[in-house]
């Protein structure tokens, strides 16, 4: 499963792209950030995060996006920012028909460091460590994107394993219902 996980922002949108499966190796296949200039119009600002994102999923063909789901700061601006490019970030994966899980920042830490309050060094150290890299991605921005690949892969794998097992159980259960009569 190739998964395509957005940190998003305004300035910097974290991607990363991460190849991998419940119980096999994850390999990194590309992290970086769509930058806009915080002096650029708005409108504009989100067209070219609109253009980068779609720049993304054309070279790397994700099987799913996974975004980091906005949480309330104190500074109204920036979480209106953060929804903003966030939004571009699922409508361009809904246009291409791809499966878009939103995570927490504590179920990022939880999945790739043990603890949902871990320090964002600790979750930096362990992208590294899970993907055999002598280092965490820079920026930052990038690194917390690949992070979120990470989770998606292991949770969302789960995730949708239990999802079909409770469809196919549902699905039998009336077959066996009709076949009662």
């Amino acid at each position: 499963m190739r998964v395509l996980g957005v940190d998003p922002g305004l300035t910097r949108c974290g991607i990363g792209v991460v190849d991998g499966a419940i119980g096999r190796p994850l390999g990194l296949v590309a992290a970086g950030v769509v930058r806009t200039a915080a002096d650029t119009e708005l409108p504009a600002r989100l067209l070219g995060i609109e253009q980068g994102m779609e720049a993304w999923l054309d070279e790397h063909r994700p099987d799913a996006v996974a975004v980091e789901r906005v949480f309330a700061q104190h500074n109204v601006s920036t979480v209106m920012g953060t929804a903003q490019a966030s939004a571009i970030a699922i409508t361009c994966a809904a246009r291409r028909g791809l499966p878009v899980a939103l995570h927490t920042p504590s179920e990022i830490k939880a999945a790739v460091t043990g603890s949902g309050r871990a320090e964002k060094s600790q979750v930096q150290h362990m992208v590294a460590r899970l993907l055999n890299l002598d280092a965490a991605p820079r920026p930052a921005d990038a690194a917390d994107a690949v992070a979120l690949a990470i989770c998606h892969i292991w949770r969302g794998g789960a995730q949708d394993r239990v999802a079909r097992a409770q469809q196919e159980f549902a699905r039998k259960v009336e077959m066996a219902r009709r076949a009662r009569g």
